[in-house]
């Protein structure tokens, strides 16, 4: 990845990176701790899950590889015995929130990832927005 960046960089193009989706905000503050002390500073945008069922979450996070412990899940309120209640990004985008400093993190962004539909995650998003400025979005340029 640094020497993407570098080559981006040498050809005077700017880089964002955008991450799988994630469940675990201990996790993400560790690796943005670690990417920030090896030099990569571009801004990174957070991937979650928008809201959907807790089933689909389950199918999606197998697909792509994503690991999730029983632990991480409870943490963030969603339960194998709530299989057909809705999963939401709120507690994980509310602690990432309270916890990131820009200090030592850099610029960091929310990606919601529209499993339950986009016009669902668009709607939670809308209602979502004005109490978090990680999802708010960014200045062009």
């Amino acid at each position: 990845m640094i020497d993407k960046l570098a080559a981006l960089a040498d050809a005077g193009h700017s880089a964002e990176i955008v991450t799988q989706f994630l469940f675990d905000a201990d996790t993400v503050l560790a690796w943005l701790t670690r990417l920030r002390s090896d030099g990569v500073y571009a801004p990174v945008r957070i991937g979650l899950p928008g809201p959907t069922s807790v089933q689909s979450l389950l199918r999606f996070a197998a697909r792509c590889g994503v690991a999730v412990s029983a632990n991480v899940m409870a943490k963030y309120g969603v339960s194998i015995t709530r299989l057909f209640s809705t999963a939401k990004p709120d507690l994980m985008l509310n602690e990432l929130t309270a916890r990131i400093d820009s200090t030592a993190h850099g610029i960091v962004k929310a990606h919601l990832y529209p499993f339950g539909g986009l016009a669902k995650t668009a709607e939670w998003a809308a209602t979502f927005a004005p109490t978090n400025p990680a999802l708010r979005p960014s200045e062009p340029g």
